[in-house]
């Protein structure tokens, strides 16, 4: 019997996750609108078996900037509409997958039905659909409004809203389609289940104007992580995606959301776990270390100071290189981080110390080291059973993907961790994920 195998994805967005890996004099600054570049980059991670590439996605500018002055040093402004690149790229390789986020506060259900069920067909079964209820008042300006929802109400909204996503990619049993050409006749409207829905937030009658999507249902993402997202993630999700840094809070995680699944009658084996990790490599831990050392040394002070700001309040008043202080002349949002600021005091960080300490992995695990040491931490935590695999961000392009795919991804293939080849056509088939039936 084969052993377990890991799963990995890539996280990839802009021109790479570290706010100031674009400055690196080998990075390309420029990647985030080069398609000649995303064509290579899927086709590396196809090279390596990476089971997908997920794209976040925000439809605003989003970012701690409170000024223009500081936005001036925001590096991550500009990115592709997720589900238009995947079109491209899946044109460009086989078996690779492709999962992109879409909102369910700014969009509307049929909408995100039609476009995800199309992009399975072009991808010929490839697609995955990353549910978020969006966060940020810059895209609630763009969308007629001038704030975002309350959490729980973006939440229940979200439940319903793929809820009729899910029942819409139904509205054809398998073999409706009869395309019958010495009848004539092209359909079975016996097997068309018009949806109906009428509720708190939507009415959509339905039939989708195209067939039941090659996997059944593309593939579900969900990546919140508070009561009301693992809810959704328990109930839809085929992926979670999560930032945890520590093993035990993972191994929390990990046990609560595979519970919660059971709870809605389905396998813990159907809901697959990958928290974010970002790989920092060098040749040895040395010249690792001293690469994530220029990386931080790069965050300018305007993105760190902003950065702050949001978390804790301003520090900008007060030397860099000093200490913390115990009091800031805005205080609203302290209360809530009051533990990590007792534990940077307790540390001896200063501002630029704390901001560099925070910004790096957008909140997620960071891993300096070799590509055997890299290597060894994931085996750790996938081998002690608090996770089924990863989302690998790169910390900035090229180098910082193409390093792990051929030094770290190798490894774990060696190790048996990793599969040396594709088992399936499909992005379900390729993660072990069963093909909804249609629902009886």
């Amino acid at each position: 019997m084969q052993n377990k195998q890991l799963k990995l994805g890539l996280s990839l967005v802009s021109n790479g996750t570290h706010p100031a890996g674009w400055r690196l004099p080998e990075a390309q600054a420029d990647c985030a609108l080069d398609i000649d570049f995303w064509k290579e980059t899927a086709l590396a991670a196809e090279r390596a078996k990476i089971h997908f590439i997920f794209f976040a996605d925000g439809a605003a500018v989003r970012s701690a900037a409170r000024d223009n002055e500081s936005l001036e040093y925001v590096g991550r402004i500009e990115q592709f509409e997720p589900t238009t690149l995947i079109a491209a790229l899946s044109a460009v390789t086989s078996r690779i997958g492709f999962i992109a986020t879409a909102s369910t506060t700014y969009n509307d259900p049929y909408t995100i039905a039609r476009k995800y069920a199309s992009l399975d067909y072009i991808s010929k079964g490839r697609t995955g659909w990353n549910i978020v209820t969006s966060w940020s008042d810059a895209e609630a300006k763009n969308y007629n409004r001038d704030s975002n929802l309350a959490h729980e109400e973006r939440y229940r909204r979200a439940e319903e809203f793929t809820e009729i996503v899910t029942g819409l990619w139904d509205s054809w049993e398998d073999d409706a389609f009869l395309r019958n050409k010495a009848s004539g006749r092209y359909i079975d409207t016996h097997k068309m289940h018009v949806l109906n829905h009428k509720g708190e937030y939507f009415s959509v009658r339905g039939p989708l104007n195209i067939a039941r999507p090659i996997q059944g249902w593309p593939v579900i993402a969900q990546a919140g992580s508070s009561a009301p997202g693992q809810h959704i993630g328990a109930r839809f999700a085929d992926l979670v995606y999560t930032a945890q840094n520590d093993k035990e809070a993972a191994r929390a995680f990990y046990t609560e959301i595979k519970q919660k699944a059971l709870a809605f009658g389905r396998l813990a084996s159907a809901i697959n776990v990958m928290p974010g990790v970002l790989p920092i490599i060098g040749k040895t831990q040395a010249e690792a270390e001293e690469k994530y050392q220029q990386l931080q040394e790069l965050v300018h002070p305007k993105l760190g100071l902003a950065a702050l700001a949001t978390k804790f309040g301003d520090m900008s008043e007060y030397p860099l290189d000093g200490p913390i202080p115990q009091v800031f002349p805005e205080t609203n949002g302290i209360k809530s981080a009051t533990a990590i600021l007792d534990r940077a005091r307790a540390d001896g960080l200063t501002i630029r110390q704390l901001y560099q300490s925070m910004i790096g992995g957008a909140g997620h695990r960071e891993i300096i080291g070799t590509p055997e040491s890299i290597a060894d931490q994931l085996e750790d935590w996938f081998k002690d059973g608090v996770c089924d695999g990863f989302n690998i961000m790169a910390p900035y392009f090229p180098d910082g993907l193409t390093l792990f795919l051929t030094s770290v991804v190798p490894i774990l293939q060696k190790r048996g961790l990793f599969r040396t080849e594709y088992t399936g056509n499909t992005l379900r088939e390729n993660l072990g994920l069963e093909r909804p039936p249609y629902p009886q």
